[in-house]
Order: structure tokens, then sequence, then C-alpha cells
């Protein structure tokens, strides 16, 4: 009966030895991925960072020609103001 428990002893560490394996490969490849997600957050922090200050600049170009294009009101004063000159002109 001794040999029996000897080779259930040497089974059970056996298995914990493998269990052991185990886990310690699961923690490597968990902390690996941690740090290749960390790697992606920091790439996707500057991306983000970068496009924010392309938008800025397009909505700054965007209000700047918005403040230059002529209202309703300037294009119909410049349209009275032709046909006075075409009137002007076309009686020379």
């Amino acid at each position: 009966m001794l040999k029996s428990m000897e080779e259930i002893k040497k089974m059970l560490r056996a298995v914990i030895n493998g269990q052991s394996a185990l886990k310690s490969k699961l923690i490597t490849k968990i902390n690996n991925l941690e740090n290749k997600v960390d790697k992606i957050d920091r790439k996707i922090d500057v991306v983000d960072e970068k496009l924010s200050k392309r938008l800025d600049s397009i909505g700054k170009s965007v209000a700047y020609l918005e403040d230059d294009t002529p209202t309703a009101k300037d294009f119909d004063e410049l349209t009275s103001r032709v046909s006075t000159l075409e009137r002007k002109f076309s009686t020379l």
C-alpha cells in the first residue's frame, strides 16, 4: 500500500507542477497582452491628438471663409450697383 501511496503523491505532484507551469505561461501571456494594449492605447491617444489639432485647423479655416463670404444683403446691394452701372453705360 505504501508504494501505491507514493505513486499517488508523484502523480499529484506532476499534476500540481503542470498546473503551476500552465498558470505561469498564462500570466506571461496576459502580461504581454496588457503591454500590447497599453501601446495601442498610447498610439490611439497620439492619433486622437493629431486629428483634434487638424480638425481645429480646418474649423478655423472654415470660420474664416464664412466670415469672408458676402451676405444676402451684400449680394443684393452689389446687384443693385451693377444694374446702376449697366444703365449708365447703356446710355453712353
